[in-house]
C-alpha cells in the first residue's frame, strides 16, 4: 500500500457516542483507558487528529517515542497560541484545503487532499503506522478511503450521552458507506469494576 497502516482508538458511551450533544472533553472513562491511549500511542510513527478534538480536548499529542503530531483542518483556521505549537514532542504536520504561511519550528503545513497527506506521510516522511485519535469527521473521511486497518474502542457502560447531534465514530448519522467494511475481533477484555470493555477489531481484506 501506499499509505501507512491506519489505527483509530476511541471511548464511546453505552449508546455508541465518542461524546455529548455538547462536545464533553475526554476524560469521563477510567484511568485505565488513558493508560491503553498511551501504550496505542507508543506503537505509532505519527497520531492524527481533527482541529476539533485537538481543541477540545487540548491535548499536544505527545509520546514517550516522539511520533510525528498531525492535525487535519479543511478551514486551516489553526490557534497557533494552542499548547501543541508550544510543546516537545515530535514534529507537527497541518493539513488545510489551501496552503498555509506558518513560521513555527519543526511546523510543517500541507494542502490537499486526505488521501494524498497520509500518503505524503508514508512515502516522504517513513510512517509506517498513522493512530488517529478523532473525531468523528476525520474517521468517516478514513473509511470512505478504506483506510481503518484496525479499531480499538473502550465501550463506557457507565454513560448514556444520547442526542441526535452526538456524534458516534464516524460523525453524525447520515448517509451510508458505498459498501460494508468487515472485520475481526482481535481482543475482549471486560471490567465489571470499570463499567468498561476494552475491544480492539482488525479489518478483513480479500
Amino acid at each position: 500500500m501506499n499509505r501507512p497502516h491506519i489505527s483509530i482508538n476511541f471511548a464511546i458511551s453505552a449508546d455508541g457516542k465518542i461524546t455529548s450533544v455538547a462536545h464533553k472533553a475526554s476524560g469521563w472513562t477510567s484511568e485505565e483507558d488513558s493508560q491503553r491511549l498511551k501504550q496505542l500511542r507508543e506503537g505509532a510513527d505519527a497520531i492524527m487528529v481533527g482541529r476539533g478534538t485537538l481543541e477540545a480536548d487540548r491535548m499536544t499529542m505527545t509520546a514517550s517515542n516522539s511520533p510525528l503530531r498531525c492535525v487535519v483542518s479543511r478551514s486551516g483556521n489553526f490557534d497557533f497560541d494552542h499548547p501543541l505549537f508550544h510543546s516537545a514532542g515530535g514534529a507537527i504536520h497541518l493539513l488545510s484545503e489551501k496552503p498555509l504561511t506558518v513560521d513555527l519550528p519543526d511546523v510543517t503545513s500541507h494542502s490537499g487532499s486526505l488521501s494524498d497527506f497520509v500518503k505524503t506521510l508514508h512515502l516522504v516522511h517513513g510512517v509506517a503506522h498513522l493512530h488517529c485519535e478523532g473525531g468523528g469527521k476525520l474517521v468517516r473521511e478514513l473509511a470512505e478511503l478504506d483506510a481503518v486497518d484496525e479499531i480499538h474502542l473502550t465501550w463506557a457502560g457507565h454513560h448514556l450521552f444520547g442526542g441526535k447531534t452526538a456524534p458516534g465514530i464516524t460523525g453524525l448519522p447520515g448517509d451510508y458507506l458505498t459498501d460494508s467494511r468487515h472485520y475481526e475481533l482481535l481482543h475482549f477484555e471486560p471490567r465489571e469494576d470499570l463499567g468498561e470493555c476494552f475491544l480492539s477489531y482488525r479489518r478483513l481484506r480479500d
